[in-house]
């Protein structure tokens, strides 16, 4: 069988930081030159504060653009009381993809231990755009990208990917 040729997707990356501009930004900066380096297309990305209210706008907003297949959040899913991106989310969710954290929680059990069960690591459907939420440091989002996403976000792994699902979620032909 021929391998089927890759199929890039459009990305927004968000980061969520109180502190961090675009020069400091680390983990944004690992998600659009890695994800780039793989093929997709970062067709925006931005930095907002830990308040529901500012993520929230930027999620729904970028969920309403049709040129935007994948939103990736880095920071706020830990448990203070400034760590509010799964709550800006909530709302917005058509379908929660509870495997995506559940796998993550799973991996970063080997590199950090029990201090993974403080992650709020999620994935949802919102619409027709995938979002995952990711914490704040680098070496989260590697994992998440090594382990997880750039294979679900490769419409030639096998045997499924979250790509090959997107014709469908959009209600085109398939």
């Amino acid at each position: 069988m021929a391998e089927r040729p890759f199929i890039p997707v459009n990305l927004a990356i968000l980061t969520i930081s109180d502190t961090r501009t675009l020069e400091t930004d680390r983990s944004g900066q690992r998600l659009v030159d890695r994800l780039g380096e793989a093929g997709h297309r970062i067709a925006a990305r931005k930095i907002v504060a830990d308040e529901i209210e500012a993520i929230r706008g930027r999620l729904r907003a970028w969920i309403a653009d049709p040129a935007i297949d994948v939103v990736i959040t880095t920071g706020g899913t830990g448990v203070t009381p400034r760590d509010v991106t799964p709550e800006a989310l909530a709302p917005l969710i058509t379908k929660p993809i509870p495997g995506f954290g559940e796998l993550f929680r799973w991996l970063s059990y080997a590199e950090i231990g029990t201090s993974t069960v403080q992650s709020r690591a999620e994935a949802a459907l919102c619409d027709r755009t995938y979002v995952f939420l990711l914490p704040g440091s680098p070496g989260a989002v590697t994992t998440a990208l090594d382990k997880i996403l750039l294979q679900q976000l490769d419409n030639r792994h096998r045997p499924c990917n979250f790509v090959e699902l997107l014709p469908r979620i959009r209600g085109e032909a398939s």
